[in-house]
């Protein structure tokens, strides 16, 4: 349903949506990424997308701001309020101001907001909304610790979000369950997961070679991924199988730490770094690959593992983080409770070739639920419970 003029209409087959993102292209990066293929997806099913953003299209100059009348990219237009700052960082002084000139100049049915745990931009324009009386569909991206949990619970005593047309969703049942904990009285929060297009992942799988395992991750090289770890358990796994070797896809500032660690722990011949790829390259390495690992502990869905399962890969990952949304042990891959039990993953697969084959072969069978038919069902219903919020 939407809103024209005060009044309260049906939606039809064709809904007007409007997604804020702190970052968007050209910037990449896990939300950005995500939130152009939601709106690509939408664009498909015929909805009108619009994407306002803090990112600028090109290099903004010390002594103005960008606000542009949106440019078109995939069939998207984009809308960017951007100002030079340090660090390039997507904030604006006069976020509220310029998100509602565009939302007035711009008439949509429902505004879809994505948030990490530091989002000025994204919680900037929640108060535009607010003003304007506009349904929000909030989407957080993040799984929430102590960190987050203030910043957002004071956004939500000042502004009371809820009340007056926001609904919160988070990607997975984890994520969200952690946002209900940090925000009581905020009522349901939905799940509206990553979505992805199983065949995209499809691939053939080179010849199976026995005498090695190996293990696949794709991760952006910061501390939060916890690349270091991650080589601490290949390093406690290879000292009860030697055969256990490990390809790192991927980039960031921990990387030149983490080639550093390899060499001075004898990981040399067993660890591949090979930056960052795009995705036929990632699928070329998944194509002789046997199984993937995410080392994270606060990963609120964990899209490249879903890509990998897509895949036909067996998936390690932790428990209490939202890849447990679509990898159960037993079926999908393991579960571990601690890094001690991620290597003892690695080693009952390096040993037990039936299970790693049973595992593959349901992979390879068995589509994921999170495909964009199911997602745009559930994020429908997520602007639905919007509108419902604005009626209140």
């Amino acid at each position: 349903m939407g809103r024209h003029g005060g009044l309260i209409v049906p939606y039809g087959p064709r809904v007007r949506i409007a997604h804020v993102s702190d970052c968007y292209l050209p910037r990449t990066g896990g939300i950005e990424s995500q939130v152009r293929a939601l709106a690509m997806a939408q664009v498909a099913a015929g909805d009108e997308v619009r994407v306002i953003t803090a990112t600028p299209g090109h290099r903004v100059s010390p002594s103005r701001s960008e606000i542009l009348d949106g440019q078109e990219i995939d069939g998207i237009r984009v809308h960017r309020v951007a100002m030079r700052v340090p660090f390039d960082l997507p904030i604006h002084l006069r976020t509220r101001e310029h998100v509602a000139d565009l939302l007035t100049a711009n008439t949509v049915d429902v505004v879809h907001v994505h948030a990490g745990v530091i989002s000025p931009f994204a919680w900037g324009a929640l108060r535009a909304t607010h003003e304007l009386k506009m349904p929000t569909l909030v989407t957080v991206h993040s799984m929430w610790g102590p960190l987050a949990r203030p910043g957002f619970k004071a956004t939500y005593e000042i502004g009371r979000l809820s009340r007056w047309g926001m609904q919160v969703s988070a990607v997975s049942r984890t994520a969200a369950d952690r946002i209900s904990a940090a925000v009581p009285g905020l009522g349901e929060v939905l799940v509206v997961p990553n979505g992805i297009d199983p065949s995209d992942w499809q691939i053939v799988h080179a010849v199976r070679d026995d005498s090695e395992l190996r293990v696949v991750t794709v991760m952006r090289l910061a501390p939060r991924k916890r690349i270091i770890p991650l080589l601490r358990i290949i390093a406690h796994a290879r000292r009860s199988d030697e055969r256990i070797n490990l390809t790192v896809i991927g980039d960031g500032p921990d990387r030149s730490r983490a080639e550093k660690f390899a060499r001075d722990h004898g990981l040399d011949g067993a660890v591949t770094f090979t930056g960052r790829l795009d995705s036929d390259g990632i699928k070329s390495v998944f194509a002789v690959s046997d199984v993937f690992i995410q080392p994270s502990v606060r990963e609120s869905f964990g899209l490249a593992a879903l890509e990998a399962r897509s895949a036909g890969l067996p998936v390690v990952a932790r428990a209490g983080t939202g890849t447990t949304q679509f990898i159960s042990d037993g079926v999908e891959g393991l579960i571990a409770a601690d890094d001690a039990g991620s290597a003892a993953a690695l080693i009952r697969l390096a040993r037990d070739r039936e299970l790693l084959n049973s595992l593959r072969a349901h992979n390879a069978s068995t589509a994921p639920s999170q495909t964009w038919p199911a997602v745009l069902e559930q994020v429908r219903v997520g602007y639905a419970e919007a509108l419902k919020r604005i009626g209140k």
